[in-house]
């Protein structure tokens, strides 16, 4: 009968780790946290205002799209608020209200609702909004001139956009110590280097996140933008440079080991984390972006499916 319920029959064994949405969200909102309250401390209530705008407007947009297609409500689960902060972290404190809109709408909608909801999208959600709106107002993104009015007793000149423009001489305007205590023009909460270690390795202790992930992640990263400063020293910034500026640690720690973009076998998730790192690098210092953490996340999501079919053998003897 139509009405009956259908039931889904599976070969055993089952088994669950206990592991639930609303636990790692709610965890990973935890881990954001010492990120997210420097950034308010430096840039401050704008930045609160963009945080939480952020935040709810993902928190709306689920929770529409749940009620025009009667679907359960969702935004319980945290997933919805953790796209949201992480978008908001990563937007300068300046941003208009309708971008921060349109943007949550994107991430949301686009990146997410229409694949079915969690575990069904192929890339980031977050960094889907944050990709369109890049391309669609690079100005609002660009964060010389949105953070212009902010008089800071450190250099507020974006390090990264420094060094693509004038070479790795303007490196040694910046204190590595301000680097990384966030001391440096940037996202709200992208540029706290030390809480967003914190709030990483706090993710990968709870095994809420994979070490392998983050760590070839960021060893991509180091390897691909020392061979860059061993080649031309006067030109492309040294490694730890390129490690403790952009979004290079929230994309390790908070972007890069999203569940449903990324891989979830041992090879590929070490390939996943190298490549994601020399894309970065190879998009900071050859291509058309200052930073390239965005991007090179979102082409190694659409590497994603190819890289999960090496898988280990299995475990026994073909008869």
């Amino acid at each position: 009968m139509l009405n009956e319920k259908l039931y889904v029959g599976a070969h055993a064994p089952f088994w669950h780790n206990g592991n639930t949405i609303r636990a790692k969200s709610y965890n990973i909102l935890v881990a954001a946290l010492p990120a997210v309250l420097m950034g308010i401390y430096l840039y401050g209530l704008p930045a609160l205002r963009v945080l939480a705008l952020a935040v709810a407007g993902a928190m709306f947009w689920e929770w529409l799209i749940n009620q025009a297609m009667r679907r359960p409500s969702t935004i319980g689960d945290g997933n919805a608020a953790v796209i949201g902060l992480l978008l908001g972290m990563l937007l300068p404190a300046t941003m208009p209200w309708y971008a921060v809109v349109v943007t949550t709408f994107v991430a949301m909608v686009v990146g997410k609702l229409i694949y079915g909801g969690v575990g069904c999208n192929p890339l980031n959600p977050t960094l889907v909004g944050l990709a369109i709106l890049m391309l669609s107002w690079k100005s609002l993104v660009d964060f010389d001139t949105a953070l212009a009015r902010y008089d800071m007793d450190f250099y507020m000149l974006y390090p990264l956009g420094a060094v693509k423009a004038f070479g790795a001489g303007v490196v040694e305007r910046y204190s590595m110590s301000d680097l990384l205590w966030g001391r440096q023009a940037g996202g709200i909460g992208s540029t706290f280097g030390l809480g967003l270690l914190v709030g990483g390795c706090y993710l990968m202790v709870r095994g809420f996140i994979r070490w392998e992930i983050s760590v070839s992640f960021l060893v991509g990263l180091f390897l691909a933008a020392l061979i860059f400063h061993l080649a031309d020293p006067g030109k492309y910034a040294g490694p730890v440079f390129h490690l403790l500026t952009g979004y290079s640690l929230i994309g390790a720690f908070f972007l890069a080991t999203e569940d449903s973009s990324s891989p979830v076998n041992f090879t590929p998730m070490i390939l996943y984390g190298l490549g994601g790192g020399v894309l970065t690098v190879l998009i900071r210092n050859i291509g058309a972006f200052p930073d390239g953490v965005v991007f090179a996340v979102l082409m190694m999501n659409v590497a994603n499916p190819l890289l999960d079919k090496i898988r280990p053998k299995a475990m026994g003897r073909r008869e």
